[in-house]
């Protein structure tokens, strides 16, 4: 169903900013789980709305196909550290 060629090349440019990426099939949805690493950027990851379509367009399946799950956004006090 998926595209693995494109869902690799995401992972590897999101991995350049320091996010990790993971897809699973699971019936007619795909299963996209994005986390982050201490060396994450964080303002290189977009919102999840452009993320979608841009996978949606990778991955080869309707963006409605996506359960999407992003990086919890970091506390105010993980910031000052």
């Amino acid at each position: 169903m998926i595209n693995t060629e494109r869902a690799g090349e995401i992972a590897a440019t999101l991995a350049t900013d320091g996010y990790l990426m993971e897809v699973a099939e699971a019936g007619d949805r795909v299963r996209v789980t994005i986390t982050a690493t201490p060396q994450a950027c964080a303002d290189c990851l977009v919102p999840e709305y452009l993320m979608r379509g841009i996978l949606g367009q990778a991955l080869g399946v309707p963006q409605d196909a996506i359960d999407l799950t992003y990086p919890a956004t970091p506390s105010t006090s993980q910031q000052e550290r």
